[in-house]
């Protein structure tokens, strides 16, 4: 089976046997992602993440706090720490962006604890 990430929190959807029949059409995996979805706010951290990085040199990291500061208020920024965290996933599925952890990069599906968010090192960029 080809690997497949969760179009809302960005970790890699395990496979199923009850998706044998409609694998192709999995997007998601689990009906609280399902029900989450992709919202504009979602898209918006997406958005200011990638802001964030390419104000920065190359290899400059950014923490998922940063994002919830930008797009948050004073009061309602921690709330925006997880969908900071799933919009880097989905960052990381889309090849845009890599999760780190003691300067490592790390499986964005299996991370625990503070991370890091870099831009992706292409051969022949800086």
């Amino acid at each position: 089976m080809a690997e497949k990430t969760c179009a809302s929190c960005g970790r890699r959807i395990e496979w199923r046997a009850k998706w044998q029949r409609d694998w192709d059409q999995v997007r998601f995996c689990s009906a609280a992602c399902r029900r989450r979805g992709v919202t504009a706010e979602d898209r918006r951290l997406e958005d200011v993440t990638l802001s964030l990085l390419a104000d920065r040199a190359a290899t400059s990291t950014i923490c998922p706090s940063e994002v919830a500061r930008a797009v948050g208020t004073e009061e309602s920024w921690r709330t925006l720490m997880e969908p900071a965290r799933r919009a880097a996933r989905r960052l990381v599925a889309a090849g845009e962006v890599e999760i780190t952890q003691g300067g490592r990069i790390v499986d964005p599906s299996t991370a625990k604890g503070a991370i890091r968010i870099r831009r992706v090192h292409r051969a022949g960029r800086g």
